[in-house]
């Protein structure tokens, strides 16, 4: 059984004994950690916190031993219960709350869950802020409320107010849409996108909706993780039906996956690139900021439109950061997040699918002929597996000397090498004893030719 505690929240997998895996004591002591950074944070003896949750089988008892530990540390609550991700993040402003906690494990399997941590804007807390509720948890300075001033729950919910903020959203054309009378299929994998995204697209007009996996048992009918290898019963009913598109999102809809009129995928990576590339055009310009690991392809869209992009280290926290300082249009991250300020700071698989349909309304071009507009690129995503004991960063301190005349270095997340035609990312895992190498280049071959390349020198470092 495995625990994990990070800056940026705790997760891990349900069952076993005290000292494994998000059991009701850890829960329970990181929620009230984070109940005392909150109070300190924000000033107020009663703050409050809303908590939403994915449809993970865990949710339920995770969400009562979060909701009673925030009680008893004099917190009110706002329960929205089953809630995506990115609805969490906007009813904690909407709802004016101090701050919000998030059950969900994004695109881990069914026996994983996890807590991700909210400030006042509803966005993921600092990598300080992190480093403070961890030493909290481990520490006895924990104050638990006196009976008469224990905290209360409200229930609620957010999910029609963010529908209706899509709607209201620069770029979102429903007549548009309407005009085209699209067939939409989407896959909700069991969570909580079945709850919200065939009223979403009902409400941006789409004339024929074909859901699969579309309750809320937690019960993941595939990996949730919504990567081509795991699709195929989606491709198949949009072969079969005749589908327009198809959208596939993660458990907590942070994450957008398209599909075209054949069956075949999009590419996470170009989510972000087509919705941006509609933005830019509309607005005239605009900035763009993507991670360091996402493909190329939005900065050429963007010098384009002759926006500036900028690229951040890997993390959402990271990418906002970016997005702050250079007062970005649009970014997100490579693997299907779209993250468009105007909504909120947070990647939103919702106002991706109704930017990408009025796109598409509006190009009159099929998905596939679309997606060969954009410049085209192909990844490949290797691992080293390192020894026990290894000093990682030393390994990637002797890759940057020794690759500092191969092309224009990187080096604010692992190692960064950018090539004309190519580049290469060589990071630490932030949570297994691996490094991760992530290439691209104008060919499958010639990626994945130079992710060889690397994974070999580094493993004559360990040799």
């Amino acid at each position: 059984m495995t625990l994990i505690k990070s800056i940026s929240g705790i997760r891990g997998t349900i069952g076993a004994g005290v000292q494994e895996g998000l059991n009701p004591i850890s829960t329970a002591q990181f929620t009230a950690a984070y109940a005392q950074f909150i109070r300190t944070h924000s000033g107020k003896a009663r703050p409050t916190i809303v908590v939403g949750r994915d449809a993970r089988m865990s949710g339920q008892m995770v969400k009562h031993i979060v909701l009673g530990s925030l009680m008893g540390m004099g917190c009110d609550v706002i329960d929205i219960d089953l809630a995506t991700t990115p609805t969490t993040e906007m009813a904690v402003v909407g709802k004016g709350a101090d701050g919000g906690i998030i059950l969900t494990a994004s695109h881990n399997p069914k026996q994983w869950n996890a807590l991700k941590l909210l400030n006042e804007r509803g966005e993921f807390i600092s990598d300080q802020e992190g480093k403070e509720i961890l030493r909290l948890a481990e520490s006895d300075e924990l104050s638990f409320a006196e009976v008469d001033n224990l905290g209360r729950v409200e229930t609620s919910s957010y999910l029609k107010e963010h529908i209706e903020a899509v709607l209201q959203s620069t770029g979102v054309d429903v007549e548009a849409i309407r005009a085209a009378k699209l067939s939409v299929a989407f896959d909700s994998v069991n969570s909580v996108g079945s709850i919200v995204l065939r009223p979403l697209l009902e409400a941006l007009g789409v004339e024929q909706i074909i859901g699969i996996n579309e309750d809320t048992t937690g019960d993941f009918a595939h990996n949730p993780e919504p990567l081509p290898e795991h699709l195929h019963e989606i491709s198949a009913l949009i072969q079969e039906r005749g589908v327009d598109v198809g959208f596939v999102v993660d458990p907590d809809v942070d994450r957008l996956a398209i599909m075209d009129e054949e069956g075949g995928c999009f590419g996470e990576e170009y989510t972000l690139v087509a919705i941006a590339d509609y933005l830019l055009g509309l607005k005239g310009g605009g900035n763009t900021v993507s991670n360091l690991s996402s493909t190329r392809a939005l900065r050429d869209v963007t010098l384009k439109h002759g926006g500036l992009y900028s690229a951040a280290a890997v993390g959402e926290v990271n990418v906002v950061t970016k997005m702050k300082e250079t007062g970005a249009l649009i970014g997100g991250e490579g693997n299907g997040g779209v993250i468009f300020p105007e909504l909120h700071y947070g990647r939103d698989a919702l106002v991706g699918i109704a930017l990408f349909l009025s796109l598409l309304a509006k190009s009159g071009q099929k998905v596939s002929e679309l997606r060969r507009t954009y410049p085209a690129y192909f990844m490949s995503k290797q691992r080293v597996d390192l020894p026990q004991g290894t000093d990682s960063q030393a390994l990637l301190d002797r890759l940057a000397r020794e690759q500092a005349s191969a092309g224009e270095i990187n080096l604010i997340d692992g190692v960064k090498i950018d090539l004309p035609t190519q580049w290469a990312h060589i990071r630490r895992s932030n949570t297994e004893p691996i490094i991760r190498i992530y290439t691209e280049a104008p060919t499958q071959a010639e990626a994945t030719a130079l992710a060889d390349r690397y994974k070999a020198l580094l493993l004559s470092y360990l040799a």
